[in-house]
């Protein structure tokens, strides 16, 4: 069995993909907490020994890290022979989902709610800008989910493991009710919390948290 250890923060949802991801392909990682508040991180030190792309979250294979999430999944994806789809259109589709939601919803998701919860001050006016574009994609997610059980199908695949991890933190941190706003969106994310071994984001990623404004 491959030894993994995720260096990660509680609130990173894209530590929580992994750690998912992982879990639900039946591996154990070690967990590494990682001080992203107190600016780790950002540090030359930090960046030489970890990531010099300077982010979280990092996956050790043994003496090898892997950085970006997308292509970890991909990685895990085709080890375990799991989410991945089932012919050539599917794995298209997967990868033109995965590119949109790195840019697009993870993305401005994130930093939306970084700045709606984890910050003491945000800019009005940014969070406006950043809601709006939220709301944008995840009305074309509600969209797409209105039709059929999965972002690809009728199966799960690593871009529902992508798309919902921001999607599946408490109410109080990204503003959104799903159960109120985005019903397809809620039964989607109820249909991947009943999946074999699924856990929440900090039941997966303990340690210590960010203070929190909202």
């Amino acid at each position: 069995m491959t030894h993994y250890r995720l260096h990660y923060f509680p609130e990173s949802g894209n530590s929580y993909k992994l750690a998912l991801m992982l879990t639900l392909c039946g591996q154990k990682f070690e967990p590494v907490w990682t001080d992203f508040g107190g600016g780790i991180t950002r540090t030359p030190e930090w960046r030489a020994s970890v990531n010099p792309m300077g982010e979280i979250p990092v996956l050790e294979e043994y003496d090898r890290k892997l950085t970006q999430t997308a292509p970890i999944l991909l990685r895990l994806s085709q080890r375990y022979g799991r989410f991945g789809g089932t012919n050539e259109d599917e794995r298209y589709e997967i990868l033109r989902w995965l590119f949109w939601d790195n840019q697009k919803l993870s993305s401005f998701m994130a930093t939306y709610r970084y700045m709606h919860a984890f910050t003491p001050s945000p800019d009005p006016a940014v969070l406006k800008f950043l809601k709006w574009r939220v709301d944008d994609f995840l009305r074309i997610l509600e969209t797409r989910l209105a039709g059929q059980k999965f972002v690809i199908g009728e199966e799960p695949t690593i871009v529902d493991i992508s798309m919902m991890a921001y999607l599946s933190f408490p109410v109080v941190e990204s503003g959104y009710d799903f159960a109120l706003s985005h019903p397809a969106i809620d039964a989607w994310l109820k249909r991947l919390a009943a999946l074999p071994g699924w856990k929440a984001p900090y039941d997966l990623l303990p340690g210590k948290r960010l203070q929190m404004y909202a």
